[in-house]
């Protein structure tokens, strides 16, 4: 294919993105590429005649693969998935959520029995909203986080019992608070024999796929009530920056031991693990928190947008 022909197509399957999953109308997409309305048209039917999307997009956009190779590179990943970017925080999550319901179903279409681990939040919780109905009977789905808020109620973002009921897989919840009250508690609580067996299931776990979030001012771990802003704030001055699974990491991916690390019932990260510990999450906010994540081999796969990647890769 001539290298015209190839960025034609490389446009055609960007403006059918933006069109199709991303919800931009024509005039929106003719501005973000800069060109006229009418050639952004002639774009998004290409993408359409040429067979570029259907469910899902069937054509790399070679930038996302240039960006997804050097970040495999730079960080020894072992699986990268970037989505488009357009600038906006809306898009960018709207694509990384698209690609993480894919990751998702990939490994669940697989006839072979495998065990999923997953974390909770808002992006695992958008990603799973992507994942189409579908039998997984041979499949075992296993949380690596607590399913219960702190007001004893269930979590919001907990994505296991969606995801099970939409594949049927057989699933295993960890019915316990994310943080207790001392070690002590937690030391007997995760001795208990239906919670060793579902941490076992977890830590041997074919595939982790998680969250991340950022530890500072606007920590979700605060402001979601799991921690309060004495035990955030003495976590900042010991260098924490991020957290997966409820573990908070400083900027050098180490596990800080003090504070809410010592109360977590969690199953612990591993890292670097040969295992496939993958990572869903975009924006600005996360980019200290990946980085360091990724640093330390905390996670060794990622699911981000463009411009995530792109602050990711800046030295």
């Amino acid at each position: 294919m001539a290298d015209n022909d190839s960025a034609r197509l490389d446009d055609a399957a960007r403006a059918g993105w933006l069109y199709y999953i991303a919800g931009r109308t024509q005039d929106d997409i003719a501005q973000i590429l800069n060109i006229s309305r009418p050639a952004a048209q002639r774009l998004v039917s290409l993408c359409r005649s040429e067979g570029l999307i259907s469910f899902h997009m069937n054509h790399p956009i070679s930038t996302c693969m240039e960006l997804a190779a050097r970040l495999r590179d730079r960080f020894e990943l072992l699986h990268c998935d970037i989505a488009p970017s357009d600038g906006s925080a809306e898009t960018g999550a709207a694509g990384v959520a698209a690609l993480g319901g894919v990751l998702i179903e990939r490994w669940l279409r697989s006839r072979k029995s495998l065990v999923m681990a997953l974390g909770t939040g808002r992006s695992m919780r958008a990603s799973i909203e992507r994942v189409p109905p579908m039998s997984c009977p041979l499949h075992r789905l296993v949380s690596l986080v607590g399913t219960i808020s702190p007001d004893g109620s269930a979590s919001p973002f907990d994505t296991l019992v969606k995801l099970a009921e939409i594949t049927r897989a057989q699933y295993f919840p960890m019915p316990l608070p994310l943080y207790v009250s001392s070690p002590e508690e937690r030391a007997q609580l995760i001795e208990i024999e239906a919670i060793r067996r579902i941490r076992t299931i977890a830590s041997e776990a074919d595939l982790w796929v998680m969250g991340i979030s950022q530890i500072g001012e606007d920590a979700v771990l605060y402001r979601d009530g799991f921690m309060t802003r004495g035990e955030l704030l003495d976590m900042v001055r010991h260098g924490a920056v991020g957290e997966v699974t409820g573990w908070v990491f400083d900027a050098e991916g180490r596990f800080l031991d003090r504070g809410t690390n010592l109360r977590v019932t969690s199953v612990p990260p591993e890292p670097g693990s040969a295992r496939r510990r993958i990572c869903i999450g975009q924006g600005p906010a996360k980019v200290a928190p990946l980085r360091a994540a990724l640093s330390g081999r905390i996670v060794n796969g990622l699911v981000t947008d463009e411009d995530t990647a792109r602050a990711l890769l800046a030295d």
